[in-house]
């Protein structure tokens, strides 16, 4: 008989993953793509009703899930509640907040404001995680939403793409500085997501043409598009994957 090699598993049975921005859209999505293949899963946002309900539902579908308030802008309380409630093999940080404007209206607080979650809040959320897994001498796989617009540019996002492509750039760094402990460092890179925050933007017929024309595949992003990628990230299958991108574009970037 032939000796086939064996295809990685995709199984997070027994692993810890933490799941950030996971009241809603995307987070929640990637906080049942964890659960569903096995890991038990810490949803955390501020909304702390809405993680509750969501802990409930999927309970009910005998997944492991609990609850965590957490603000990632907040960094030394972000820490702190890290260090208590962990370690996390998988971290999935979707918290991101977005101020769209041209770039000559754009005001310190909405700079100040974005960088603090995007950047700042991802940067230190990430860092806590990581040394969680260090102090336990544990391997892990840290995944910060990101998006296309950080590696093109946007209307009206000058500050968002800013935001973005800092997190590639840290994504890079923390990739080549963990990753002797086997600890690996990545990104999902978005494009337009149909949730209830982007919903005014496809509302918008110019917005929405400008869109569909940018995406190759000729249809909005769902939330059901990044939950393969988040598995895939997140599992052994993926194992020699550190330091980059995954982009989920329907072909966007691909110009």
């Amino acid at each position: 008989m032939p000796q086939f090699p064996s295809t990685p598993s995709f199984s997070l049975s027994g692993k810890r993953a933490l799941v950030a921005g996971a009241s809603s859209g995307i987070g929640m999505a990637c906080a049942v793509a964890l659960a569903e293949h096995g890991a038990e899963v810490t949803l955390a946002a501020r909304r702390v009703g809405a993680l509750q309900d969501i802990s409930q539902d999927m309970k009910q579908q005998g997944w492991s899930a609990r609850v965590l308030e957490l603000d990632v802008s907040d960094v030394a309380t972000t820490a702190k509640a890290v260090a208590q409630n962990g370690p996390y093999e998988i971290l999935l940080n979707s918290a991101g907040l977005a101020r769209h404007g041209k770039a000559l209206d754009t005001q310190p607080d909405d700079f100040d404001a974005v960088m603090g979650v995007n950047v700042k809040g991802a940067y230190f959320l990430t860092q806590a995680v990581a040394r969680g897994l260090l102090d336990a001498g544990r391997p892990g796989s840290l995944i910060n939403i990101s998006s296309q617009m950080g590696h093109v540019g946007g209307r009206e996002r000058a500050v968002y793409c800013a935001s973005k492509f800092a997190v590639e750039g840290f994504t890079k760094a923390m990739a080549l500085e963990f990753g002797p402990a086997k600890i690996r460092v990545n990104t999902i890179c978005p494009t337009f997501i149909l949730t209830d925050l982007t919903r005014s933007t496809f509302d918008d017929p110019d917005k929405r043409a400008w869109i569909l024309d940018k995406i190759k595949l000729g249809r909005p992003g769902e939330i059901e598009d990044i939950m393969g990628a988040v598995v895939y990230l997140a599992s052994d299958a993926s194992a020699l994957v550190t330091g980059t991108a995954m982009m989920v574009d329907g072909g966007w970037t691909a110009d």
